[in-house]
């Protein structure tokens, strides 16, 4: 081990299924991309990666931690606590009469959290019960209306009754959600503090801090989420600090949120539902931060992983963003960056039912993982199908050095129940499995009103980059970029987002269309938002650095579902009167020309303020390898009878100024780039490669 007095250094760590991803930055803009695998405990997995970053870069690792100033941090322990139904035992306490909102929810609580064809499979509706059962809900009597009066005081008597009921339930946590606690909060912080009083120790979540929105069953929803997966995340956390400090780190972790940025892990033991899909948003937040790069407002970003098929939108260098999540059965007004995803990743399996091929969303998994890793799986997967299209390496693939044999599974559940070849049936997979994928690609854009051919596309995950070319073909692109980081996207993410928080306030006002926006609304809406952006910017280190986007939350009157639509820095009654235009034109964006209902009249439901810290020194000039020739092999693209010959490169980071042309193979660390025949690819000053295919 060498050691060094060099200060700067730049870590960010995510936590998959699979492996544990880091980033790693020196302070001279090299940089370095490891995976570990991912253990149980998950915290050993990190500092297992970390162990892995000192010996890759030849330094001890006490050294690289206390040299290092920034520790970005993603995991994906709350979402699996969710999924798995592996929260710590909630009770929950709301206004008498209202104890059943979670079981009612909404029209479709029984199908939420499905997708495609399981949709329509009745046997799979209301399988997820709600995360808090009926016998841990107590009700007490208190009543406040939504203009914040005080309609039935609190009962002095009902609120210990219900806290020795949670008492003998032995709960964990406690989630509190009372009527319009939104509007006016002193009922819900009494009953908080008879709760610290009588039950010390347990993890307290209030509605009014958690969810302040409008819409009850959201609202109970989400403060009963963060109520469960707050004793998890707190101890997660509080172990992966002490090991972290036990070799020297100084800097302090920062959690990436779904929302997009990071916050200090002190943050988000608080409020644990805030990053549930933060590795995700960090590799949306990675595309973005490439597109700023590359003076690319539109980006695509698509991460292909071994289950799953994740896209994200960034529209003139924003992420597009949605404020409620579904998982577990629960839907949880949070916001995030919104992901669209499919099962399709590398472990999706084949099948043939009725003469039908499918792929995904059923997946191998890890364990036993696809036929050719030969740990015991049996069913072909898209992984199976790229080895036997030449595509991967037959010798080693991966970074954890896998060796694969070749699946004769496709031949034998795939090839024969079709009349196919092996090979035949390898590009039948492929076909469905791109298709799907399209399909998604042009569901975030077209339909959604974007043209995806004005867009920069960059490909990430295991799969992406070997798929990328096909996508660009079915959907109109010219081509892609792949990041030397694609494999460790969302942890590139986690090591160069900004800091960002985010405050919200309900602002109810109907507003009638042949009245208008009057001075009393823009009142009500100055008023909210003079109090999200001051909470927002007070969790900021330097706000006069700071920049501040503030929104708010707009529907036609009666409906639903809302859109949230960008506020200007000074708001009137002329910018009200804007908010409504904005909503309309980007309601018929959505749903097509003349989908609009003025008539109805308008709601503003609530605001939002965002502040960020933008990071700096996102990006080091480092230094590259040119493309090192490993031979040629045959590969199929579009002829599964005459695959063509070739050319095999390998690169840890690319060199700037390099140029190749397809048919050509390039294998980064944890993926191969497909660049098919009559392509180009180059690369930049930052190690990317851009693939330009001609349509």
């Amino acid at each position: 081990m060498t050691t060094t007095t060099s200060t700067g250094w730049t870590i960010g760590t995510d936590v998959g299924g699979t492996f544990t991803d880091l980033w790693l930055r020196s302070p001279e803009g090299q940089s370095w991309v490891c995976k570990s695998p991912t253990t149980a405990d998950v915290v050993t997995g990190v500092v297992n990666a970390v162990h892995l970053a000192a010996e890759t870069v030849g330094l001890d690792v006490r050294d690289l931690c206390s040299q290092t100033t920034r520790f970005g941090h993603g995991t994906t322990v709350g979402l699996n606590a969710l999924l798995t139904g592996r929260t710590a035992r909630t009770g929950l306490i709301t206004t008498a009469g209202f104890g059943d909102v979670l079981e009612i929810g909404r029209l479709r609580r029984g199908t939420a959290g499905l997708q495609g064809l399981d949709l329509g499979d009745y046997h799979l509706r209301g399988q997820v019960p709600p995360l808090v059962p009926r016998t841990q809900v107590v009700e007490i009597d208190e009543r406040i209306d939504s203009d914040g009066i005080v309609r039935t005081a609190l009962d002095e008597e009902s609120v210990p009754a219900a806290i020795g009921r949670l008492r003998e339930l032995d709960v964990e946590a406690v989630a509190v959600c009372l009527l319009w606690a939104t509007e006016n909060p002193a009922h819900e912080l009494a009953v908080a503090e008879l709760i610290r009083r009588e039950l010390p120790g347990v993890f307290l979540s209030l509605s009014h801090e958690i969810a302040p929105s409008v819409g009850e069953y959201a609202r109970a929803s989400t403060t009963v989420a963060n109520a469960a997966l707050g004793p998890i995340a707190g101890h997660y956390l509080s172990r992966l600090e002490e090991e972290l400090w036990a070799l020297g780190m100084t800097a302090p972790i920062m959690m990436t949120t779904s929302a997009g940025g990071v916050v200090p892990a002190r943050t988000v033991t608080e409020r644990p539902v805030s990053n549930l899909l933060s590795g995700p948003a960090s590799c949306v937040v990675a595309g973005q931060k490439i597109g700023a790069e590359l003076g690319a407002p539109n980006v695509l970003t698509m991460d292909v992983g071994g289950t799953s098929f994740d896209v994200g939108v960034v529209v003139d260098g924003v992420a597009l963003m949605s404020d409620e999540v579904t998982f577990g059965g629960a839907d949880m007004r949070v916001p995030s960056i919104d992901i669209a995803s499919i099962g399709a990743g590398g472990g999706s399996i084949a099948a043939v039912e009725g003469g039908v091929l499918s792929v995904g969303p059923r997946s191998a998994g890890a364990e036993p993982g696809p036929v050719c890793y030969g740990k015991g799986g049996t069913e072909p997967t898209t992984t199976d199908a790229d080895l036997v299209l030449g595509v991967l390496d037959p010798a080693q693939f991966g970074s954890g050095g896998i060796v694969l044999d070749r699946a004769a599974a496709i031949e034998e559940k795939v090839g024969r129940p079709l009349g196919l070849s092996a090979v035949e049936a390898a590009r039948a997979i492929r076909v469905v499995f791109d298709n799907a994928m399209a399909d998604l690609l042009r569901a975030v854009t077209i339909e959604r009103g974007h043209d995806p051919r004005e867009f920069t596309l960059v490909a990430g995950g295991g799969s992406g980059p070997s798929h990328a070319w096909a996508l660009c073909r079915e959907t109109g692109l010219s081509g892609f970029v792949v990041p030397p980081t694609a494999t460790a996207a969302s942890a590139f993410g986690a090591g160069t987002s900004d800091l960002k928080t985010t405050a919200s306030r309900t602002s109810y006002r109907r507003i009638l269309p042949e009245v208008g926006a009057s001075d009393e609304d823009t009142k009500v809406i100055v008023s909210a938002l003079a109090e999200t952006r001051e909470r927002a910017l007070a969790a900021i280190p330097d706000p006069d650095g700071s920049t501040v986007t503030d929104i708010a939350s707009v529907r036609y009157f009666g409906q639903a579902h809302h859109l949230d639509i960008p506020l200007p820095e000074h708001v009137d009654t002329d910018a009200v009167a804007a908010l409504l235009n904005d909503f309309e034109r980007d309601y018929e964006q959505l749903w097509g020309r003349g989908a609009g209902f003025k008539e109805a009249g308008f709601e503003i439901l609530s605001v939002r303020s965002v502040a960020a810290l933008p990071a700096t020194n996102i990006a080091g000039a480092g230094t590259g390898d040119l493309f090192e020739k490993a031979g040629t092999r045959p590969v199929v693209f579009d002829d599964a009878n005459n695959p063509d010959d070739t050319a095999v490169y390998e690169a840890r980071w690319p060199a700037a100024d390099q140029e190749l042309s397809g048919p050509a193979l390039v294998s980064l660390p944890g993926c191969v780039v497909v660049i098919p025949p009559g392509a180009t690819a180059t690369t930049d000053a930052l190690g990317q490669i851009h693939v330009k295919v001609n349509q």
